[in-house]
């Protein structure tokens, strides 16, 4: 099993060789496409993408942490977090299913 990771040049080629656009082109597309990405999910909007999974940004409150070396107490700010929830498709092709 390949653990190798995807970069945004793997996704250029990708589009360059599926779309035959050129790769100026391809590489303009994909920062486009995560751009919009990333700005809806700044500006606090979910997104979806069908069959893959939907990108959610959440806001966690105030709460109480502890410094694992002392013990001390500690506060955690409130801040905004990124989660993902898979499609049930992709959950279903990384696990070898058909569907």
């Amino acid at each position: 099993m390949s653990r190798r990771t995807i970069t945004r040049a793997d996704l250029t080629e990708a589009v360059y060789q599926e779309v035959g656009l050129s790769r100026n082109e391809s590489a303009d597309l994909v920062e486009m496409v995560l751009e919009e990405i990333a700005d809806a999910l700044a500006a606090g909007d979910s997104v979806k993408i069908a069959s893959f999974g939907t990108f959610i940004v959440r806001q966690k409150g105030l709460r109480r942490g502890r410094n694992p070396k002392t013990g001390e107490e500690v506060p955690i700010l409130p801040r905004r977090v990124l989660s993902f929830r898979a499609s049930h498709i992709l959950k279903a092709h990384i696990n070898g299913e058909n569907s």
